[in-house]
């Protein structure tokens, strides 16, 4: 997917600060990620860092030279079986949603994903009311497999959080 005047490139460290206050509004206004204090610009650079170590795409989408969203994948859990599959995060500048940018990162996302090998891609969407990001996920393919009740609380809510599966494999035999 193209946006005009939207550049995605390859995310490095140097854009930590920019992804790092992208997603500090979430932390703190949003209930989307769990995480409750933002982590520093450092903190946000070692988490890059160990994702471009483990050959896990870092993208960033541009508008005239400015970050404006970002999106990865990580380990989705720690044991060996899992090697295979990633956990995704698509987060884009309040300014600058509903504008197609999320779509034309994860669109990008799912691209470097195959292209790596990768297997599965879960969504573990923070709040079941969180519809944007289900929309998101849904109009990429990904498939809704669940919902994990009240197991996050923040800002004295009880949250869900909503998994989603996007199968990558479609049509190859297994590895």
């Amino acid at each position: 997917m193209s946006v005009p005047g939207l550049n995605i490139r390859a995310g490095t460290p140097e854009d930590a600060e920019a992804i790092a206050r992208i997603y500090a509004v979430q932390v703190l206004h949003g209930t989307a990620p769990f995480e409750e204090v933002p982590p520093t610009v450092d903190e946000m650079r070692a988490r890059i860092e160990a994702r471009l170590a483990h050959g896990f795409p870092v993208l960033v989408a541009e508008r005239s030279g400015r970050v404006v969203g970002y999106a990865w994948v990580g380990t989705y859990r720690a044991r060996a079986a899992y090697r295979h599959t990633v956990e995704n995060s698509v987060y884009v500048e309040e300014e600058q949603t509903g504008r197609g940018i999320g779509r034309a990162l994860l669109a990008h996302l799912i691209a470097e994903c195959r292209a790596r090998g990768f297997r599965q891609i879960v969504a573990v969407i923070g709040d079941s009311a969180n519809h944007a990001s289900i929309a998101l996920h849904r109009r990429a393919g990904f498939r809704h497999v669940g919902v994990l009740r009240g197991v996050g609380v923040k800002f004295g809510r009880a949250l869900d959080t909503v998994l989603m599966q996007l199968d990558l494999t479609q049509g190859q035999a297994d590895q």
